[in-house]
């Protein structure tokens, strides 16, 4: 097998191959490895490469496991991985190594995911591109001078260019969705409570944030969350599935929905005609597919939101930095925080508690607000972000001329559409559904009533054969002869 064979499957196609003998888990495992050294000096995506780990995985394999011996990368944020670099994205944080699993690694492990190596992350997360001081920008295989998205840009732009077809992401205000819009992706955020945090997070970002993937299929995506789903011990949010396994009844025919669209955002932030465009030529093939489509979008209280995501966020880094500091035994310092997260960290710290409990109350009210007109639609369409992909440094974190709530208006004007639904717990999947006259993608997000990932997934899937993208691949791939410099 060659990069450019082994590029053209998903995850389950690989494992059928390794089940089948034609390959095993150490070629597959050679030629990712080979893959980040072609394109990574390009993308910047994966900043360790865990050879020897992965030798170890491979020689427990279970040859029997859903995705036995595919090549697998996770985020250096929130997920720990024993014997791992967990940078954090921070040079605070840099030399940080995991001392055991947590649940959700062991259930990776467990669905044969073959963990090869790290990818990159902003500062503590906070930013929709992947750009930071301790590792520089990543940038979009699609175009160089462009983001792949954050903050899971990094497993984004591995996926993208054909590293492994599955990379490990998580979400706090669309850090699986908006990286994989723009890297033309499948980006799902599961339900609240649906994937395991703990034992070492109980509630990320105070119940806002999520962990999970990204993809280049919808198969990939619903196998992998049979895979991981569900409670672990102690769970403060459970939730568990009650149906038989996504895998299976994603190719069951998805009832004619009743879907609301919109292309305005609730913040009245600018949204890029071809944004909108995309929308519109999605809303035709839907109605074409049997489904009622509504133009209509929920309304919830702007301001208050807005205050509500910058307290909960500048709380969490405090916690965030204060704890890396203690692990590394580094000083706190602005010599070692980027300017927009250390005024962030500096608003985090003079907050007080009845602001941070405002802030999750004004989520729960804004929950049942928006709980209210999913009463009346299966599902709402949007564009995933306002715009097009972010060029390489317009989303600078390091900027010391901004606060921390002008920072935060600045993430969600770029990507307004995201955050409600980490807000209240939805499930929300980004769809590569269309591409711009420069050839960049375009993601749009459906999100689904609580618990409802079937519908999505069902949606998804038949979109995925209406409109299909798992063939299209961008200038800098692993199949391609030369990894393209940047311009």
């Amino acid at each position: 097998m060659n990069l450019q064979e082994y590029a053209s499957y998903d995850a389950i196609g690989l494992a059928e191959l390794v089940k089948s003998k034609e390959v095993t888990p150490q070629e597959l495992k050679k030629l990712a490895l080979e893959g980040i050294e072609k394109v990574n000096p390009s993308l910047n995506a994966v900043v360790s490469v865990l050879e020897e780990q992965a030798d170890k995985a491979i020689e427990k394999v279970d040859k029997n496991a859903p995705f036995a011996g595919v090549p697998f990368l996770i985020k250096e944020l929130v997920l720990h991985a024993e014997g791992v670099p967990h940078s954090m994205g921070s040079r605070i944080g840099e030399n940080t190594v995991i001392p055991v699993d947590s649940e959700l690694m062991t259930r990776f492990r467990k669905a044969g995911l073959i963990l090869a190596g790290t990818t990159t992350t902003p500062e503590f997360g906070y930013n929709a591109a992947t750009e930071a001081v301790i590792y520089g920008a990543t940038r979009n295989p699609w175009n160089l001078n462009h983001s792949p998205g954050g903050s899971s840009g990094g497993s984004a732009a591995a996926v993208a260019s054909g590293i492994v077809p599955i990379a490990h992401a998580n979400d706090g205000g669309g850090s699986i969705r908006i990286p994989a819009s723009c890297s033309g992706l499948v980006g799902l955020k599961p339900t609240r409570g649906r994937v395991p945090t703990g034992p070492f997070n109980s509630e990320p970002l105070n119940g806002i944030a999520i962990e999970f993937a990204v993809t280049r299929t919808i198969r990939d995506t619903a196998v992998l969350l049979d895979q991981v789903a569900g409670p672990d011990l102690g769970s403060y949010s459970k939730l568990e599935v009650t149906h038989a396994p996504y895998g299976q009844l994603i190719n069951e025919k998805v009832r004619p929905l009743k879907i609301a669209w919109t292309t305005e955002a609730n913040s009245g932030a600018f949204v890029d005609p071809e944004c909108i465009e995309a929308v519109h030529k999605t809303v035709h093939v839907l109605k074409d597919l049997g489904h009622e489509v509504v133009e209509a979008r929920p309304k919830y209280e702007q301001a208050t939101f807005t205050k509500a995501t910058v307290d909960i966020w500048t709380a969490n880094i405090y916690k965030m930095i204060k704890g890396a500091a203690e692990g590394t035994g580094k000083a706190v310092s602005p010599d070692n925080i980027e300017a927009a997260i250390w005024k962030c960290y500096e608003y985090g710290g003079n907050l007080k508690a009845s602001e941070l409990l405002e802030a999750i109350n004004i989520n729960a009210l804004v929950s049942r607000q928006v709980a209210g007109f999913f009463e009346d639609y299966d599902i709402l369409l949007s564009p995933t972000i306002g715009t097009l992909p972010a060029k390489i440094g317009e989303l600078n974190a390091n900027n010391p001329n901004i606060s921390a709530v002008e920072w935060t208006e600045q993430i969600f004007t770029y990507a307004p559409f995201t955050n409600l639904f980490n807000a209240t717990g939805q499930p929300s999947l980004s769809l590569p559904l269309a591409e711009s006259k420069s050839g960049l993608p375009i993601g749009l997000q459906m999100t689904g009533k609580f618990a409802d990932e079937l519908t999505l997934l069902q949606l998804g899937r038949q979109l995925e054969e209406a409109i299909p993208w798992k063939d299209r691949k961008p200038p800098v791939h692993v199949s391609e002869a030369q990894p393209q410099p940047v311009v």
